[in-house]
């Protein structure tokens, strides 16, 4: 069993269904009817709001079998993002083809999902300021409402951020509000205020450290509040804050933030709540419930492996060619930033449409070595499981592409201490997913130094960090042999930056290397208004290969940079409440 020691956990039991919580899972955003009958005075003791604020955790775990509610956003992020496709066949998981198409329809579930699990915890975080802010418990100490209530609105805070970046202007609901109020709250104001307010109270009021690693401390609001201001280009508001988490920002266990010394390590459970992760969702397995693991990546693994590889289901989120081939390097080690990692002459050399049992050479050229802690492909090792072998580990080659995902995918030596099968599958992991690790911040840092008058000199500091971890040649994929598995070189940039569009080049190439499949690329593309350009290209680049999955898709301008409002919601709520996104 993975050790629960000092986690906020993720419990199947115990505040989480109650009459007092206002659901987003059932008809209504903001209703549901009563599943147990816990009072409020019951509830209001330090147990019963200790017992709340679980629950309020407890949604970022995406609540089980909805494979897209969960915040490592990998289908929301990165498949929207360009970084990966669908995978497996057209036919199962149909649900995401409109999505990666950019044809989404207001009545996909896909969106749905997140619309109503992001409420949801907003509702259970509504619902412990509520109830702290009444206790009269002689045993709730100010100092106690004080921190349920930091807690309470940097989660609420980070529910709302999910809802902004995804579907724009929402309705914003309080504590104050009561039921018959919040279902008349309209969807055409900008909530950011709301947002930035949450995490600041949060940033000045949450201890710096905390007695269970998952809980976020003072510098984990921080950061999200220097992300905040970045997404509204309120850069010398992020430089500043950011630089104060660079110098003093601690993990929830008091580590001073820092790159772990290997890149492979950062997808290692046992290197979890260490110093490069500013905050993540908490996972367990083994506990009696698949509720409490990782269950956002259980489609995502390769497909048909047997004994031979890991979980045997189900060869979705297959990263796509454009990805693979953005890992090729020059032969000082550096990306192509004009983008000619998709010429003919720099492309990756991919088996796909081989079979496995046809002869095939690896690309001998000169790769980025995150390349193989990202990408699964034909003749380099697959963790610690076998050579991966091409098509049998591929559902579908014509719809998907030959590449596997690799992140987040657990080490046989890991089988039955770090994976749950007491379900369907063995894919319930207890792997964290890392909602904001300390690259990303630095990645974030760099950018705001570039946008907000900062130090171009400081901004290529941060990208050469990121990068020389990633040079660690002792955390590179090897052979059994130890030999390199390919030709793996990286630079530094080592000539200064002198303007600001090269600056930004490399700062969001880096991004695209080193985040990869972790759920930030269309985040990223869309805030730096360029998805539109970015997006067609990749589909023309993409769609000529897979043509059933994505040829003749097309990303519309102004409107396929947020998803469409749920049509149920609009139902519930009325279209008079809320009002549809344009071009939908």
């Amino acid at each position: 069993m993975k050790n629960l020691t000092n986690k906020i956990l993720v419990l199947a039991v115990g505040a989480l269904s109650m009459n007092l919580v206002l659901s987003a899972c059932k008809d209504s955003f903001f209703e549901t009817p009563p599943s147990a009958s816990l009072t409020e005075e019951v509830l209001s003791t330090k147990k019963g709001l200790d017992g709340l604020l679980i629950g309020c955790y407890s949604v970022l775990t995406g609540r089980d079998q909805l494979f897209y509610a969960g915040f490592g956003n990998w289908a929301h992020g990165s498949i929207l993002g360009g970084e990966a496709n669908k995978g497996s066949n057209g036919g199962d998981q149909a649900v995401v083809n409109e999505v990666q198409r950019y044809a989404t329809l207001p009545n996909n579930s896909l969106p749905a999902q997140k619309w109503s699990i992001c409420y949801e915890g907003i509702a259970r975080c509504n619902t412990l300021l509520r109830v702290a802010r009444a206790s009269t418990d002689p045993t709730v100490t100010a100092d106690d409402k004080k921190r349920l209530e930091s807690e309470a609105r940097f989660l609420r805070g980070f529910y709302y951020l999910e809802l902004r970046r995804l579907f724009g202007n929402v309705p914003y609901v309080d504590d104050n509000m009561t039921a018959e109020e919040a279902i008349k709250v309209p969807n055409n104001t900008d909530i950011y205020p709301q947002i930035e307010a949450d995490l600041l109270f949060a940033s000045e009021n949450l201890p710096a450290t905390q007695s269970a690693l998952g809980r976020a401390n003072k510098w984990a609001a921080k950061a999200f509040l220097g992300k905040v201001y970045l997404y509204q280009k309120k850069y010398s508001d992020a430089k500043r804050t950011f630089d104060d988490v660079i110098a003093n920002g601690t993990t929830s266990g008091g580590a001073k933030y820092a790159l772990l010394s290997s890149y492979a390590d950062v997808f290692k459970p046992e290197f979890e709540n260490g110093s490069e992760f500013v905050f993540s969702v908490q996972t367990a397995v083994n506990t009696g419930s698949t509720a409490n693991a990782n269950g956002e990546h259980v489609l995502n693994f390769p497909y048909n492996t047997g004994s031979d590889g890991p979980a045997g289901c189900c060869g979705f989120f297959q990263p796509s060619f454009d990805l693979a081939n953005s890992f090729r390097v020059d032969a000082n080690g550096l990306p192509l930033l004009d983008g000619s990692y998709n010429n003919a002459a720099n492309e990756l050399k991919s088996d796909f449409g081989l079979k496995s049992a046809d002869p095939f050479t690896p690309d001998a050229g000169p790769v980025d070595p995150r390349l193989d802690h990202s990408v699964g492909r034909r003749g380099i090792p697959y963790l610690d499981w076998i050579i991966h072998p091409g098509d049998n580990w591929i559902r579908d080659q014509a719809y998907a592409g030959p590449y596997s995902p690799k992140k987040f995918v657990f080490y046989k030596g890991t089988l039955g201490t770090y994976t749950d099968g007491s379900s369907w599958t063995r894919g319930w992991t207890g792997i964290n997913q890392p909602l904001m690790r300390y690259a990303d911040l630095l990645l974030m840092a760099a950018e705001a130094e570039i946008e907000g008058g900062g130090s171009l000199e400081k901004a290529r500091e941060y990208v050469n960090a990121v990068r020389a971890r990633a040079a660690n040649p002792a955390s590179w994929v090897k052979n059994s042999d130890g030999s390199n598995a390919a030709n793996y070189v990286i630079g530094l940039y080592n000539t200064p930056w002198t303007s600001k569009d090269a600056a930004n080049a490399a700062v969001r190439m880096e991004r695209k290397l080193e985040l990869s499949g972790e759920g930030h690329r269309f985040f990223d593309l869309t805030r730096w208004g360029i998805a539109a350009t970015e997006l067609n290209r990749y589909l023309q680049f993409e769609g000529g290969r897979l043509t059933n999955a994505l040829g003749g898709a097309t990303f519309t301008a102004g409107v396929d940079e947020i998803y469409p409002i749920p049509q149920a919601q609009i139902d519930l709520q009325g279209p008079s409440v809320l009002k549809q996104n344009p071009g939908y």
